[in-house]
């Protein structure tokens, strides 16, 4: 059996000065101006004085404790549903020595019995300090902890999972979160793509927080959007841009008139269809996507079938510049490098080198800004709500990013656990019997 990892936090040198709970037998009651009156509740009290006519005191109270030791351990592990969760708390608390300054018509009678009333106080509060921290544990920190994104939707089409494969690693440095980071179609049979990516290593330390990406990472979110069926881009009609236009039908003239004279003016249709999921590359020198797609030339008649003139095979090397901004992981594309081949002979390969330049000039201003648009947005680092990062570095490795950060706490955790507080419903009402 494996034993839950544990963060363990050690708190010394409190100063307790307010809001103390005292015995039963005594009671503060809120003045009207400063200081607060004290008001006996018990009768049990052997006290002579007490007998006879009540007195009535205003003063105030000035207690402050030594020797606070409080240590709490967090034991975290994953839930069922792959989430970061506070599995168990252990906690040992402890007040060496307290201290109790009366002010008041009665502070005499008062600091004679500061022995009761500090032993009673100390007792209380070394019985209330665990269970306190122990409820913060358990139940006010797994609810920010609920806040982490864990299935989430990247856009209409794809999602992300951000399960943790196995429970989390604690040293005395660092705190290991091994997340599945795999994309998936948000319609459509679910399929897994093997992961064959290197293991990532972290070893800078510069930064609060690092996280590595491996090829993996990008490679799923790219066989996703080929399982959604979304790349591919269909150009027609007065799309096309003019220079390319001509171009074409100058290719083509003599496919238009052995196959259809009467659609020689028809418009154009260009369909660009990627024929297998795109790959990532990642090197120290970059990183790159490379994609292979088919583009189909159509004459489009209206209201008539359209009439393919040429299929081609298109490969593509795109550069992409990787960045974190707030919590999302954005990636700008570029095109580097650009051919085509004929798919029936390599004669007609030839033939389409004049077509070579112009195409990649109808990508680079058509097809790339359409395509650094659905990548703008970014996809969401499980993060707590309230937590964003800061100082953000990206750094290139053979196989990974490695992706650093400082936190920054644009909400205090006060702020996030009254939000998701589980506000008590009304207790049923009872029937009869």
């Amino acid at each position: 059996m494996m034993r839950s990892p544990a963060v363990t936090l050690a708190a010394t040198g409190f100063s307790l000065a307010r809001g103390l709970p005292l015995p039963l037998s005594l009671s503060i009651l809120p003045g009207h101006r400063t200081g607060v009156p004290l008001q006996f509740l018990s009768q049990d009290f052997p006290f002579m004085f007490l007998q006879g006519k009540a007195r009535y005191d205003v003063g105030s109270i000035n207690t402050s404790a030594e020797g606070v030791h409080i240590h709490t351990a967090l034991e975290l592990s994953r839930d069922s549903s792959g989430r970061l969760k506070i599995s168990n708390t252990t906690c040992n608390a402890s007040i060496a020595r307290m201290h109790v300054g009366f002010s008041g018509t009665l502070r005499k009678v008062y600091q004679f019995m500061a022995t009761l009333i500090t032993t009673g106080m100390r007792f209380l509060l070394n019985q209330q300090i665990c269970p306190v921290l122990n409820h913060a544990g358990l139940v006010l920190l797994n609810s920010v902890l609920d806040t982490v994104p864990v299935h989430n939707p990247v856009d209409d089409h794809i999602g992300i999972d951000y399960s943790l494969l196995r429970d989390p690693v604690v040293s005395p440095d660092t705190l290991d979160l091994d997340f599945k980071g795999m994309f998936f179609p948000l319609r459509g049979e679910n399929v897994t793509l093997p992961n064959e990516a290197p293991e990532p290593l972290i070893k800078e330390t510069e930064r609060m927080v690092y996280m590595a990406v491996s090829e993996y990472f990008f490679d799923t979110a790219l066989f996703a959007y080929y399982r959604a069926g979304v790349l591919s881009m269909e150009i027609a009609g007065a799309e096309v841009p003019k220079d390319l236009e001509v171009l074409l039908r100058a290719s083509f003239f003599g496919s238009i008139v052995m196959m259809s004279p009467s659609a020689m003016d028809a418009p154009l249709m260009l369909k660009l269809q990627v024929s297998a999921p795109p790959r990532c590359s990642i090197k120290t020198s970059g990183t790159f996507v490379l994609v292979t797609a088919l583009l189909d030339i159509f004459l489009a008649p209206p209201q008539q079938p359209v009439i393919l003139l040429s299929s081609m095979t298109m490969e593509a090397r795109l550069s992409a510049k990787v960045m974190l901004r707030q919590k999302a992981l954005q990636m700008h594309l570029d095109l580097r490098r650009f051919r085509i081949y004929s798919n029936q002979s390599a004669l007609e390969s030839l033939a389409l080198i004049p077509l070579q330049g112009p195409l990649k000039t109808l990508l680079q201003l058509s097809i790339m800004p359409f395509i650094n648009e659905m990548t703008k947005k970014g996809v969401q680092i499980p993060l707590p709500e309230g937590m964003d990062f800061m100082r953000e570095v990206v750094t290139n490795h053979m196989g990974y990013l490695t992706i650093g950060a400082d936190l920054h706490f644009s909400k205090g955790l006060k702020e996030v656990i009254e939000k998701y507080r589980t506000v008590p419903g009304p207790s049923p009402t009872p029937t009869a019997a």
